[in-house]
């Protein structure tokens, strides 16, 4: 558990170093490396993995700088097995190389020993706007500050990270390797106005008379959605999101453990088998619940949340249902006691103190409503074009990440938003261009 917890917590020793190195020398040097392919933002692998395997993390760090200002977040929550370890060829032979590992090791390395950053340009090349400071708004601003765009990231709650930050338990990702990832970013001349919600302290049109030559919305999809059900208005009914963020203020020392939604001894319902009803069903026994059970309408087979992460919630004792319903939460009149529902053989009722919901999410229209010209589809995401990459129905305004393509991953939020980062690289000199 130490050994994890200093992994986890950005803290590399010898050891470890050393393993990576060993498990470096173990690649095969495939002439059509399948794990580049698996690889969402198409990192180049191979040739990090080759540094590190001569022990030259500094171009290690150097080669993932090309594709990711993230590495330390990737390193730790990407999905490898189905992703760039999921398609090593060694991997048929359940001895698949652990890029993950690598990865961390490198990011973790480059931080321990203050590598410098490579010369970043002047910004010169414009001026970029970003809305929200998630895995997409933070890739955009880094893509786009290392090609000479000047860009300033805003965020509506008091610091920067988004997801990362609030809603991804520490157990998964420690606060203080966002962080120190966002320093770096910042360390790239990118510029940070918290506690700024655009749409009532500014608004995409107030962003273009401050001067800014492209806007960029990375809001991801801040409103959890509900199930409409008999009873939703009982005490004891939440939203794993806000169960994550309370978590989260817990552990900062921002609220005091009474507030947490998990108190020792409740019995907890999770709605959803996601990978947010995993980081919910898992920070639950964390804060010493009694009982912890997830239910989905689905098959096991079907889950949509990571095969480790399901693995691990079972490990710490968290039972599951499957094909199980949902027809009515149950209660006093005040608070809720118990979740009808509907299985194979009938209806039945499982008693619970507390059900959380996590069934996914959709955009808040915040931002959308209160300017003009930015066209969304029946669900509130944002409509963008392929040329340039990412541009919305307003010129000059983009998008990416969960608020066009519906929640995914942090790498596939990242995958889109270096398209749309390339998308206003083109536009933004397009129009400089013409008006020389």
């Amino acid at each position: 558990m130490e050994e994890h917890a200093a992994i986890n917590e950005g803290t590399l020793d010898m050891e470890t170093l050393k393993q990576a190195i060993r498990e470096a020398n173990r690649c095969l040097n495939c002439k059509q490396p399948q794990c580049r392919e698996g690889c969402p933002i198409r990192n180049d692998i191979p040739e990090f993995i080759a540094a590190m395997a001569h022990g030259d993390l500094g171009e290690a760090r150097n080669v993932i700088a090309r594709k990711s200002s993230l590495p330390a977040v990737c390193g730790r929550v990407c999905a490898h097995e189905l992703q760039c370890e999921g398609h090593c060829i060694l991997g048929k032979s359940g001895a698949g190389i652990k890029i993950g590992m690598i990865e961390r090791c490198v990011a973790d390395f480059s931080f321990q020993m203050e590598l410098p950053l490579d010369r970043v340009p002047q910004k010169n090349k414009g001026k970029v706007a970003v809305i929200g400071s998630g895995p997409a708004g933070l890739t955009v601003a880094g893509d786009l500050a290392k090609q000479g765009f000047d860009a300033t990231v805003f965020e509506a709650l008091p610091e920067a990270g988004g997801i990362l930050l609030y809603g991804i338990p520490s157990f998964r990702l420690s606060k203080k390797v966002v962080r120190r990832e966002i320093r770096n970013i910042e360390a790239l001349g990118v510029r940070f106005e918290t506690n700024c919600t655009v749409g009532r302290d500014i608004t995409v049109d107030g962003m273009f008379e401050k001067g800014f030559d492209a806007v960029f919305i990375g809001s991801g999809t801040a409103i959890a959605k509900e199930l409409d059900l008999p009873g939703k208005e009982l005490a004891g009914v939440i939203q794993s999101s806000y169960m994550l963020r309370t978590n989260y203020l817990f552990r900062s020392g921002q609220l005091a453990r009474g507030e947490v939604l998990v108190q020792p001894g409740d019995r907890i319902l999770i709605i959803g088998a996601g990978n947010v009803g995993m980081d919910a069903a898992r920070t639950a026994v964390q804060l010493g619940a009694a009982s912890v059970r997830v239910i989905e309408r689905g098959q096991e087979r079907e889950m949509s949340a990571l095969r480790s992460e399901y693995a691990s919630a079972k490990g710490q004792g968290v039972l599951f249902d499957w094909g199980v319903t949902p027809l009515a939460y149950e209660g006093d009149g005040v608070r809720f006691t118990a979740l009808r529902v509907l299985t194979s053989e009938g209806e039945t009722s499982i008693a619970a103190d507390k059900v959380f919901l996590a069934i996914g999410s959709r955009p808040a229209n915040r931002i959308v409503s209160t300017t003009t010209g930015i066209a969304v589809d029946d669900g509130g995401y944002v409509i963008i074009k392929e040329r340039p990459y990412g541009m919305t129905t307003r010129k000059g305004v983009f998008a990416g990440g969960d608020v066009v393509h519906r929640p995914a991953s942090v790498v596939l939020a990242m995958r889109e938003a270096k398209k749309v980062a390339a998308g206003i690289a083109e536009y933004v000199s397009a129009v400089k261009l013409l008006e020389l």
